[in-house]
């Protein structure tokens, strides 16, 4: 699977500034206090889009880059390492990737022996009606700098990779079972059953993802997210040749971009699109709230396949083949989702504690899941050297989150979620109203050109300055 690995964000706030800036001085030009404060408004609006845009690209790195239980068995093995501990993994699928920051921590040079794609140099943003399409290409050198950097990669090798990293270093891995649920002496949890086999352990560690019936079974979780709170991501591995791949996306052999696109995507309902090139493939894909799959007209693999054929996606793809199809549940709800994380005997962490955040300039969850997965083997390595696994040890771990800044961002945009969540204009009226107004400029029809100010002002009416401005506020309040 082809996506790319989280990296830190400047994009948004220099394109944000960009915008406004450039609104400004628009107003300005047009000496009209009505207009003046529309085109600011729009300018607003439409920077904070481009945060949502930026959203729906980090959901998708964040599911199919990582399976976070995954990425934390990796933290926790490399956590344990050089103690004299047995540590044992059940992994049914194998998916272990990490943010490039903290990859490089543990793999200072991983990018030279690790099977990356590209390096993605290109960040491309897109706004879709049925029949237009408004894009954003941004490139620079900040985004080549070490430790800045970020690279496409092909999940099937690089897990493969990591995998023989960890058992390099004495994990064992017991591949291809699904853990069915944990056993239990009373109240404390005491090891795992898959099948008919069971694995005793004086700590467990659940870290089964973002639907984890184990933490259910383990008393940590009561009851179940709501639709709203969760997402449905699809995806499409597509082989291409690499010189077509570099000609289309307008890199070198070597380099990629990252494209992302909401509105006609998901037809209007709350989510967004992604690209991502590989060395010889392109990941395509969509992601969708599960409340708005279930009350759409169209499903989801319907937008998925109309998102093939439409004028900005078709050129790109054509002459490629189909090799790979995935879906994924995404967490949604932030800080509202976290579970109970600890109880006798076991701690829960990464996607399966549904530490993920989304804030629309920047969906984080990578980092969240390896500090947590270190976090909870530091408390393990102390609980079983003081010969005490209790609740009342382990919740150590919950106050060195608390204590970090996994806890502390999640509380910091705690409303963010819900706000995107019922920000219905964004992915319906605003599309709209940037081929409204992009076409008014660039048309060429024969007939009289209007003012800018007429263009813009008939552009606004189908959204509404209140609209604007209240949509503005709210985002602005939120994230």
């Amino acid at each position: 699977m082809g996506d790319k690995l989280l990296r830190k964000i400047t994009v948004p706030y220099i394109i944000g500034a960009y915008i406004v800036f450039v609104a400004l001085v628009v107003a300005a030009f047009f000496i009209d206090l009505r207009a003046g404060i529309a085109v600011v408004a729009l300018g607003i609006v439409f920077g904070i889009y481009i945060l949502v845009l930026l959203r729906v690209q980090r959901l998708w790195v964040y599911t199919q880059l990582q399976d976070i239980e995954n990425e934390v068995e990796d933290t926790l093995r490399y956590s344990f390492n050089h103690h004299p501990l047995p540590l044992c993994v059940a992994d049914r699928d194998g998916l272990i990737p990490m943010t490039n920051d903290k990859f490089k921590e543990i793999f200072p040079d991983f990018e030279k022996e690790a099977p990356v794609e590209r390096k993605i140099t290109h960040e491309r943003i897109s706004m879709l009606s049925h029949d237009s399409n408004l894009t954003i290409d941004f490139s620079s050198a900040l985004l080549t700098q070490p430790g800045k950097d970020s690279y496409s990669v092909l999940r099937a090798p690089f897990d493969a990779w990591l995998a023989e990293k960890a058992e390099s270093e004495g994990a064992e891995y017991i591949y291809g079972i699904a853990v069915d649920d944990v056993i239990k002496d009373g109240s404390r949890v005491i090891g795992i059953k898959a099948g008919d086999d069971e694995i005793s352990g004086d700590v467990v560690i659940l870290a089964d993802g973002v639907n984890s019936l184990l933490t259910q079974k383990a008393g940590l979780q009561k009851g179940v997210p709501s639709p709203n709170q969760m997402a449905v991501g699809l995806k499409e591995t597509i082989a291409l040749p690499q010189k077509t791949i570099s000609d289309r996306m307008q890199c070198s052999d070597d380099e990629g971009a990252a494209w992302l696109f909401v509105g006609d995507v998901t037809k209007g309902k709350v989510g967004g699109g992604f690209l991502y090139s590989n060395r010889e493939s392109i990941s395509l894909g969509l992601v969708a709230t599960l409340s708005s799959a279930c009350t759409g007209e169209v499903p989801v693999y319907q937008m998925l396949e109309d998102f093939k054929q439409h004028p900005a996606i078709a050129p790109i793809i054509a002459g490629g083949k189909t090799v790979e199809y995935s879906g994924h549940l995404i967490p949604e709800g932030g800080y509202d989702m976290i579970p109970e994380l600890f109880c006798d005997g076991c701690m829960v962490t990464g996607d399966a504690a549904m530490l993920c955040i989304n804030l629309g300039y920047q969906v984080r969850g990578m980092d969240f899941a390896i500090t947590a997965g270190k976090l909870a083997a530091e408390t393990a390595l102390a609980a079983l050297a003081a010969g005490d696994t209790s609740a009342a040890v382990l919740a150590d771990y919950k106050t060195k989150l608390d204590n970090s800044f996994v806890i502390k961002d999640l509380k910091a945009f705690r409303r963010a979620p819900a706000f995107l969540e019922h920000w219905d204009r964004m992915f319906n009226e605003y599309p709209l109203l940037c081929r409204e107004l992009f076409t008014k400029l660039f048309l060429v029809d024969g007939t009289p050109v209007e003012p800018m100010k007429k263009k813009a002002m008939g552009a606004l009416k189908g959204v509404g300055m209140l609209n604007l401005l209240k949509d503005a506020r709210g985002a602005m309040k939120s994230l």
